[in-house]
């Protein structure tokens, strides 16, 4: 459960983060043939109308700790 960072009120979570193309948005290293780290979704405060996005699987990142 996420909370907003500005009002307090719980987020609705899990939604999907859409682009001009089907494939929606992605976070991945720079360069050529790197790995994708994941796909991003978003959070969105029914209150404030705060948007949060994030990756679904952060242990992705545990190697840039």
């Amino acid at each position: 459960m996420k909370k907003c960072i500005r009002c307090n009120t719980e987020m609705i979570e899990n939604l999907i983060v859409n682009t001009n193309d089907a494939m929606g948005l992605s976070v991945g290293e720079k360069g050529l043939f790197k790995k994708s780290l994941g796909k991003v979704s978003a959070a969105v405060c029914p209150k404030c109308g705060y948007l949060e996005t994030y990756i679904n699987n952060p242990e992705k990142l545990d190697k840039y700790d």
